[in-house]
């Protein structure tokens, strides 16, 4: 029993130092650990370098030997600011202010252990957040009556089963239970005065993931991996300062509530090449189905059925296309660059305050050093350049409107990872 002590400890961090921030398409979080930022995630499904690949792709563990540990964490700084051009205030209320920075600081940490049944049959698990989202505006900025807060957080726990077939090809299944809980906030017109309302609640959802790895020639591999959908039914509750509608179950600001969240399936294809003794070339497409999210309707869970808020979202489908070279400066010294790009699923159309995000570049960088044959320290940094975003929410019906949002957003992100993997 005391061999398992670390696992339960590392669980508690994660649930501990967890906070969300959506740096893929939509509200995805592709940092699953950090030996990969180098090399912006490309070939992710493929090279099997360590035990980060449970995610990945869990066909690779059978590419690794013994028992591995391995923890990674993730600091992401996101700054985002609104630009002002046409907005409108809700209706009797003064118009407001652009909002501030709406980034912030987060540390994401991730999981891993492995290990081999035979040679033919390795088992793991994994311990991560796979989505997650947090924007935030001051309270008193014009969009106030859309949204000041959004957050999403997810914890993700993935047992899984790598089997390999022959020398050619390798296989691999995992079972998903994630945990999400989501808070929205925002201001309550009341024309001569205002008030707020804090939506929150939580599930668990499961699902699955499937992986083939194909060694092409000895240098050359291809990766194909697939997450399915996990669909969470929040509970939880909505409270408000505002009570004059407490006696009316169907307006209440104070009740029980529902609401309904699809996390898309994502399939992935990549390449591992081993080009000479020093370098390596990779490669990823990862799709994602974000169309799953059609809406976000909040409804009341105290018998009258009725819907608190609702939006429709009109997200589309995406494709993120990711390429990385590593070279080995030295038997225990490997360096890493990469660059991605990300699509987002959102159109000018039909942006929102709450999710504001917009195409994204990843220029990235890396390095692994190996400590000892047992020890291995991963350190990855990346940049990403997102593309400023336009937005033009008119909500300015029914009565009593919540204002106009006519303007555009300006971001960018820093990740800084790093990893510790102990083979025994």
């Amino acid at each position: 029993m005391p061999q398992r002590k670390p696992s339960f400890l590392l669980v508690a961090i994660v649930f501990s130092l967890y906070q969300s921030h959506s740096q893929a398409a939509g509200f995805a979080l592709f940092e699953q650990g950090a030996s990969g930022l180098g090399n912006a995630y490309a070939g992710a499904s493929a090279v099997a370098e360590d035990a980060s690949t449970i995610f990945f792709n869990p066909a690779g563990m059978t590419y690794l030997e013994g028992r591995q540990i391995l923890g990674a964490l993730h600091f992401i700084k996101t700054t985002g600011d609104f630009d002002n051009r046409n907005s409108v205030a809700g209706t009797g209320r003064p118009l407001g202010g652009e909002g501030g920075d709406i980034g912030s600081l987060a540390a994401i940490p991730n999981f891993y252990y492995k290990q081999d049944i035979n040679e033919q049959l390795k088992i793991g698990i994994g311990v991560g957040t796979p989505f997650g989202l947090k924007t935030e505006y001051d309270k008193g900025w014009l969009g106030r009556f859309q949204a000041i807060k959004s957050e999403l957080k997810t914890v993700n726990i993935n047992p899984s089963l790598a089997w390999k077939l022959n020398d050619q090809w390798s296989f691999g299944f995992g079972l998903s239970a994630m945990w999400a809980q989501a808070e929205l906030t925002s201001a309550v017109n009341l024309v001569t005065a205002e008030s707020s309302v804090v939506n929150k609640g939580k599930d668990w959802g499961f699902g699955y993931n499937l992986g083939a790895i194909y060694q092409v020639t000895p240098d050359t591999r291809l990766g194909l991996a697939f997450r399915s959908k996990v669909a969470q039914h929040l509970k939880g509750d909505v409270r408000s300062p505002f009570t004059g509608l407490n006696s009316i179950p169907g307006r209440t600001l104070n009740t029980d509530i529902t609401a309904d969240l699809t996390l898309p399936e994502t399939l992935s294809l990549s390449s591992f090449s081993r080009l000479d003794e020093h370098w390596e070339l990779l490669t990823d497409v990862t799709w994602t189905r974000w169309s799953q999210f059609k809406e976000l309707t909040i409804a009341r869970d105290n018998g009258s059925n009725t819907v608190v808020g609702s939006t429709q979202e009109h997200w589309n489908n995406t494709l993120r296309y990711s390429v990385g070279v590593n070279y080995r400066y030295t038997d225990s010294l490997k360096l890493r660059t990469g660059m991605a790009y990300d699509e987002e699923a959102i159109d000018n159309n039909h942006r929102t305050g709450r999710i504001p995000g917009n195409d994204r570049i990843w220029l990235s960088l890396g390095a692994s050093w190996q400590y000892s044959p047992q020890t291995t320290f991963d350190v990855g940094y990346a940049h990403l350049f997102i593309k400023e975003a336009r937005i033009y929410d008119d909500q300015r019906t029914p009565t009593p409107g919540k204002g106009l949002i006519d303007g555009k957003y300006d971001g960018s992100a820093d990740i800084l990872s790093m990893q510790f993997t102990h083979q025994f």
